[in-house]
């Protein structure tokens, strides 16, 4: 049988966590003692199939993503990065990320990860107040977070940090502060997420008041202006050598493999595009419309925007686009979004996609 080497990214989702936080309407499982052999076994039978099904493809970059997957054994990683190495071509240099929690990881297992080639770690900081921490449902303190980044700095990982902002009762100068400290650590990469309020969780059942949208508009700027680092996507803040290569792929277009339930994919085999869900609950055909649009969405995402290939074309409404010049621009065969329009983006997708 003969291949087509495409490249695909691979996400593996983990999905245990040592308690649920208050927020969080992710698949994830509270649980003190998973059966980390069955997961183990579970993923490398998955990593078996595509690999059946795709051939070697080359391997850019490999997510591993929770859930808490700090939580997982050493050895259980070395077992599933190992049989990606043995059945795809990981790429020399291919970025490695393993996302983590502070008090789930010490310097001592971060260097038994790196061993096995982590590169890159994400640290769910999510705040530098202990009393948001405990509101949010967080085990660690602030000063543990402080110190697993510096562990990490002091490997020579490539650090990212998560931090949600906009939370009841929260002001710009509160976000501020919190940039300030980002930069006094030297973060090179940070992700500023805004706080959904999801139903079917503790804090969504509280009901909370939250800060208005203008409010939220003033903390987004107020961490653009604040951060040292550029955004170069909606959420995400980085030194041009430090961004996500792994997101950036997906913003782009690339295929992915999502391992483990929880997970998605994207699949090109056969010139044809697949959506996937990891564990084999979904690979079904996905018409080039509806891939088009997807593209035109994580591309413009991103501060370099999407590119406009024939596709991306033929799902958007340039006229739209053109009576939007404050917050929407096409240069150079690329179309993106302005800082203004960055505030709206939802808005300007419904009315530029079609």
């Amino acid at each position: 049988m003969q291949f087509m080497n495409n490249p695909h990214n691979i996400y593996i989702h983990v999905p245990f966590c040592m308690s649920k936080c208050r927020y969080c309407a992710f698949f994830s499982h509270a649980c003190a003692n998973p059966d980390w052999g069955a997961y183990t076994n579970k993923i490398i039978s998955e990593i078996e199939h595509w690999a059946r099904l795709l051939g070697r493809v080359s391997v850019p970059t490999v997510f591993f993503g929770g859930g808490t997957p700090s939580l997982m054994p050493t050895r259980c990683f070395e077992q599933i990065i190992s049989k990606i190495h043995q059945c795809f071509d990981v790429l020399y240099g291919a970025e490695i990320t393993l996302e983590s929690n502070p008090g789930t990881i010490d310097e001592t297992r971060m260097r038994e990860f790196q061993s096995f080639g982590v590169n890159r770690i994400s640290i769910g900081v999510q705040s530098f107040s202990d009393e948001k921490l405990k509101y949010l449902g967080r085990r660690h303190s602030a000063l543990d977070a402080i110190k697993t980044i510096q562990a990490a700095q002091k490997l020579g990982l490539r650090v990212s940090g998560d931090f949600i902002y906009g939370l009841p009762d929260e002001t710009v100068s509160d976000v501020i502060h919190t940039c300030a400290q980002i930069n006094d650590l030297d973060l090179q990469h940070c992700s500023m997420y805004e706080l959904t309020i999801e139903p079917d969780t503790p804090i969504g059942r509280e009901n909370p008041t939250m800060p208005t949208n203008d409010e939220m508009a003033d903390m987004y700027n107020a961490i653009g202006d604040t951060l040292k680092l550029p955004r170069y996507e909606v959420s995400n803040y980085a030194t041009p050598d430090k961004h996500c290569q792994h997101n950036e792929n997906i913003w782009d277009g690339a295929p992915y493999i999502g391992l483990g339930r929880g997970a998605a994919g994207r699949i090109y085999h056969n010139s044809t595009w697949f959506e996937q869900l990891g564990d084999g609950q979904l690979f079904a055909p996905l018409d080039a419309k509806s891939r088009a649009i997807e593209k035109l969405i994580t591309g413009l995402r991103t501060t370099r925007g999407t590119r406009l290939t024939d596709d991306v074309k033929g799902v958007i409404n340039m006229d739209t686009v053109h009576q939007m010049p404050e917050l929407i621009q096409v240069q150079d065969n690329q179309i993106s979004v302005t800082r203004s329009g960055m505030l709206v983006l939802d808005d300007i997708l419904v009315k530029i996609a079609g």
